[in-house]
């Protein structure tokens, strides 16, 4: 990766990291169910059995919540940090959650999920978006190592706050476009 690209992606994290920290706890609650609403009504959810989605952060759209009211109809995976490595396991209950590795990010305990085929849907963060279903996630690369595993198989569908829309990510050869986006 360029100086160039390096800096143009910085520039959007940095940005993206402000915008945040101007939302209130109320507009983030309350742009966060007006997109779980779209992504409720989507048909790739509905018919979804099996969804491979995030546990969120403090800063992203949360799913807390949304996961733990689907949790009884729908099998959900969430990603388990490991080292340099993102692993998926299998959500089991709130109370089943354990402090992950990177960030303290709950996570679920057990063995990896690797049923990769049994996956209907996958939901996933971004710092951003562009028009075109390009992402910028954090810097790690976690989630473009599995989600090039799934790409073409599984509808991939990022979500995120309007102002995570921008005009143009960067990106690499190995960056895993999505599907499509929702926002709020």
């Amino acid at each position: 990766m360029n100086d160039d690209m390096i800096r143009r992606k910085n520039r959007i994290r940095k940005e993206i990291r402000r915008l945040k920290n101007e939302l209130s706890e109320i507009d983030r609650q309350v742009i966060s169910l007006t997109v779980l609403r779209k992504l409720e009504a989507l048909p790739e959810f509905t018919s979804a059995k099996t969804v491979l989605i995030f546990w969120s952060m403090d800063d992203e759209v949360d799913v807390r919540d949304f996961i733990a009211k689907w949790a009884d109809r729908k099998k959900f995976i969430l990603p388990s940090i490991c080292g340099d490595e993102l692993s998926l396991k299998e959500f089991a209950g709130v109370e089943k959650l354990i402090a992950g590795d990177l960030y303290s990010i709950p996570e679920p305990e057990g063995k990896p999920f690797n049923e990769f085929n049994e996956i209907d849907l996958v939901i996933v963060p971004g710092v951003a978006f562009d028009r075109n279903n390009n992402r910028l996630g954090r810097g790690k690369g976690y989630y473009d190592r599995i989600l090039s595993q799934l790409k073409g198989k599984t509808p991939l569908i990022g979500i995120c706050y309007d102002f995570q829309m921008v005009e143009e990510i960067p990106t690499e050869p190995h960056d895993v476009k999505m599907d499509g986006v929702i926002c709020g």
